[in-house]
């Protein structure tokens, strides 16, 4: 009984935090531009995408300086699996993704660092309004974050990200 107690009080002071926004445009070449913003509103980078002509996106993350903090680049298998390695300013790989879409629509995303190991994963699913929901959690399987995806009229995406934890980040780079 106590240890019940103990549990409904630990989830009744459990806090979600708000630790910052991403806003996504696109340009005129068709490139996306990302807008990454903290809790407290302040930018803390950018990330600029291009896809080439087969398809391949890649990925350009810089602080907000505009140092370039290094990239993401992404190839669609024929099954619809999408495979992304992530590499720092200076070429070198620092982990891998692997996304896939389930009959239902819903994503999952693993992700893995550079010798292999699981790193954590993502679940996402689309709400009846169109809104994307994504569920992080961390290797162990346990959830420490969330986040929803909106796009408004003209495409654009706003990302609202939560996390268990005060002062955290869960950019997925």
């Amino acid at each position: 009984m106590v240890f019940m107690a103990t549990l409904f009080a630990m989830m009744a002071s459990a806090q979600i935090y708000g630790v910052g926004t991403s806003s996504t445009t696109t340009d005129y070449f068709g490139n996306q531009v990302t807008t990454h913003r903290n809790q407290y509103g302040q930018m803390t980078g950018t990330s600029t995408t291009s896809t080439d002509i087969l398809g391949n996106r890649t990925t350009t993350h810089c602080d907000q300086y505009g140092q370039r903090l290094g990239t993401s680049t992404s190839s669609t298998d024929l099954f619809g699996n999408v495979t992304t390695t992530h590499r720092d300013q200076y070429g070198r790989t620092t982990g891998t993704s692997h996304t896939s879409t389930d009959y239902f629509g819903n994503v999952t995303t693993n992700n893995y660092d550079t010798y292999g190991r699981s790193t954590g994963s993502s679940t996402s699913s689309i709400d009846y309004f169109g809104n994307t929901n994504t569920t992080h959690r961390n290797s162990n399987g346990l959830s420490w974050g969330s986040s929803t995806t909106s796009t408004d009229y003209f495409g654009n995406r706003n990302t609202q990200q939560r996390s268990n934890y005060q002062n955290s980040s869960i950019w997925t780079w």
